[in-house]
């Protein structure tokens, strides 16, 4: 198959919000955001003459988002760890914390209670936050996580059903300790 530049200028059209939209919700940030799209392209870009079409561009795109959201965050935690602590292990991903939260859609007013609900949603495993994400501010069904995620439907629901569990037990706890007196 043969490069064509048009058929990456339709797919970029086509996913490019979807791409930022999903980015922004693992980084909470703008121009982190736009960089991980910007990488995202970059790769559909560079292996669009591979694609093998055993799933479609879109089940593609946002495996190739979500890999590329995760391993961004990897990066800016080594870069913040060598300079506090040293190196992490590999295989260890701790989501950023919100210092710099800075997204779009979040009202001023309402900013200190979606900095806790991304707190939240950053504590939770790497594969229930992803879950969690692609379903509820994504809005995909069971099934297409599934897909996206490569994991059958029943593991999508368990991961969900924790993730969402998790979340308010979270944020019960955060509520509890804001309400009780020093």
């Amino acid at each position: 198959m043969k490069f064509n530049a048009k058929r990456v200028e339709d797919l970029y059209n086509r996913y490019g919000a979807m791409v930022y939209n999903l980015a922004l919700n693992y980084v909470q940030n703008v121009e982190d955001a736009e960089e991980i799209t910007q990488d995202v392209f970059l790769a559909v870009f560079e292996n669009l003459d591979s694609f093998q079409k055993q799933s479609s561009h879109k089940t593609w795109i946002y495996r190739i988002t979500i890999n590329k959201s995760l391993d961004y965050i990897k990066f800016k935690n080594s870069k913040k760890r060598w300079f506090q602590f040293g190196t992490k292990m590999d295989s260890e991903i701790v989501f950023p914390r919100l210092s710099d939260f800075n997204h779009p859609g979040v009202m001023l007013e309402q900013k200190e209670a979606v900095v806790q609900l991304f707190n939240a949603i950053n504590s939770l495993p790497q594969n229930q936050k992803t879950a969690l994400l692609l379903s509820k501010m994504d809005g995909l069904s069971n099934s297409e996580i599934a897909v996206v995620m490569e994991i059958t439907l029943s593991a999508v629901e368990s991961l969900v059903f924790r993730a969402k569990a998790s979340l308010k037990e979270k944020l019960e706890k955060n509520k509890h300790d804001l309400q009780e007196p020093n």
